[in-house]
């Protein structure tokens, strides 16, 4: 592994640190966790190729689910594991189906049942992080904070917490225990959980987590005004997440935001990130590059970094 530039951060109040940067694994097999796209994404050689480019890079905490690919991304990180001899940390997720069909989840008989898969796919004997991927409206939060506890006791986790929650649910996961992370969405352009749920886990010591910190590439520049999407992106795969910005004024704030990147020598990938990474509230964003080439800006990002006054000015340019 080269020199890094990726600092560790406490996790929460859990007593475990871990890569201000993490791999996100969600294309290996698959495009997320949706069923339709199983065995799609990333092939098993191109995943083992961008694991070696970003451990190289130094990034050692890789980041997935049980249900990305449907298994197929924590089979290849194992293999990977198995195959390389080395150890990332690891973060895992359960609440998603593993197939069309198939059932999903937080209750304490499925976790029991999940978190062992999860563990044998993966090659190892526990997981650093575990995080319920959704909110379970059917299962009270007190049931599956109470299995979570049972897997720490047991060592099969080593700390555990929620991602896609909203601040009162946050708050009643800490009011049934001690979650050490919250793991949401956060960009430039989705900034909804700025003033509730990252202040939440600043207040409570609970550690954000940012997925999405490119927003489906829409903050890469990739996508410009009056072009057809290009082919193999995220918008022309599973656009859902973010079909909202495909209309609309995005287009000019991205245009003031590629302005003030230019300003900077920047790319506005690399300004994205270095604004994420200026938030102390952040304590990991999790990237999810297509290919090695793509880690270019995570370099950029630490390489420039920003203070808290720039950062202010460029949320500002964007609108």
């Amino acid at each position: 592994m080269g020199e890094t530039l990726v600092v560790r951060r406490p996790l929460g109040r859990s007593g475990l640190t871990m890569s201000r940067v993490a791999l996100g694994c969600g294309n290996f097999g698959g495009i997320g966790s949706a069923p339709a796209f199983f065995g799609q994404g990333l092939t098993q050689d191109q995943a083992f190729e961008l694991m070696d480019a970003a451990w190289e890079f130094g990034l050692t905490h890789f980041d997935t689910a049980d249900a990305y690919g449907g298994g197929r991304s924590e089979t290849s990180i194992g293999r990977w594991i198995a195959s390389r001899g080395v150890r990332p940390q690891l973060t895992t997720k359960t609440y998603n189906p593993m197939r069309a069909g198939a059932d999903h989840g937080l209750k304490p008989e499925r976790i029991a049942r999940q978190l062992p898969a999860s563990l044998e796919r993966l090659g190892v004997d526990h997981v650093e992080l575990y995080l319920a991927h959704e909110f379970d409206p059917d299962v009270p939060l007190p049931e599956t904070i109470g299995a979570f506890e049972i897997a720490r006791a047991d060592g099969a986790i080593g700390a555990y917490g929620v991602s896609n929650f909203t601040a009162a649910q946050l708050d009643a996961a800490l009011a049934a225990g001690a979650p050490s992370a919250v793991q949401n969405s956060y960009s430039l352009l989705d900034r909804q959980h700025q003033q509730d749920v990252l202040a939440l886990g600043a207040e409570r010591d609970v550690s954000y987590l940012a997925f999405g910190p490119l927003a489906g590439g829409w903050l890469t520049g990739k996508y410009r005004r009056g072009e057809p999407f290009p082919a193999g992106s995220r918008m022309t795969q599973r656009p859902e997440p973010y079909r909202e910005f495909a209309s609309g004024p995005i287009f000019d704030a991205l245009d003031r935001l590629a302005a003030t990147a230019a300003d900077r020598g920047m790319s506005m990938g690399g300004l994205a990130l270095a604004w994420l990474l200026a938030d102390e509230r952040v304590g990991q964003i999790v990237v999810g590059p297509g290919r090695p080439e793509h880690l270019a800006v995570v370099g950029e990002a630490l390489r420039s970094p920003l203070t808290k006054q720039e950062a202010a000015m460029v949320e500002r340019a964007l609108g």
